[in-house]
C-alpha cells in the first residue's frame, strides 16, 4: 500500500458547491475509484488560500494512470472544471506532495 498526497486549487466563491458535489459523489465514480484500489481518500480545504489537499491510499499507484482513460472520470472532470484550476482536458491541475512523516 502506498499513500499519495497532492494539492489542487479551488476558485473563489465555489467552496460550498465543491463540497456539495463531493457529498453527492456519483456512485459510478465511487465504484471506479474503489475498483482501482483507492481507499482512505480525503480532501481538505485551506479556506484562507483555497488550496485543496488530497490524500489517498492505493495498492498499485500505476492504477492511477488508468483513471483518465475512463469515461466517468472524464465526465466528472468536466462537471468540476468550472470550480477549480484545470488543464485544457478538464483534468485538475495537481501538485504532488512528498510524504515526510507518517504515524500509525
Amino acid at each position: 500500500m502506498q499513500r499519495v498526497g497532492f494539492k489542487m486549487k479551488l476558485k473563489k466563491g465555489f467552496e460550498a458547491e465543491y463540497k456539495k458535489r463531493h457529498d453527492e459523489l456519483w456512485p459510478e465514480l465511487e465504484a471506479l475509484l474503489k475498483s482501482a484500489g483507492i481507499r482512505d481518500y480525503v480532501i481538505f480545504l485551506d479556506e484562507e488560500t483555497l488550496s485543496l489537499f488530497a490524500s489517498l491510499s492505493i495498492d498499485d499507484p500505476a492504477a492511477l494512470d488508468e483513471l483518465p482513460k475512463q469515461p466517468v472520470m472524464q465526465r466528472w472532470w468536466e462537471y468540476m472544471s468550472g470550480l477549480m484550476d484545470c488543464h485544457p482536458d478538464n483534468s485538475p491541475v495537481t501538485f504532488p506532495l512528498k510524504e515526510v512523516f507518517y504515524m500509525q
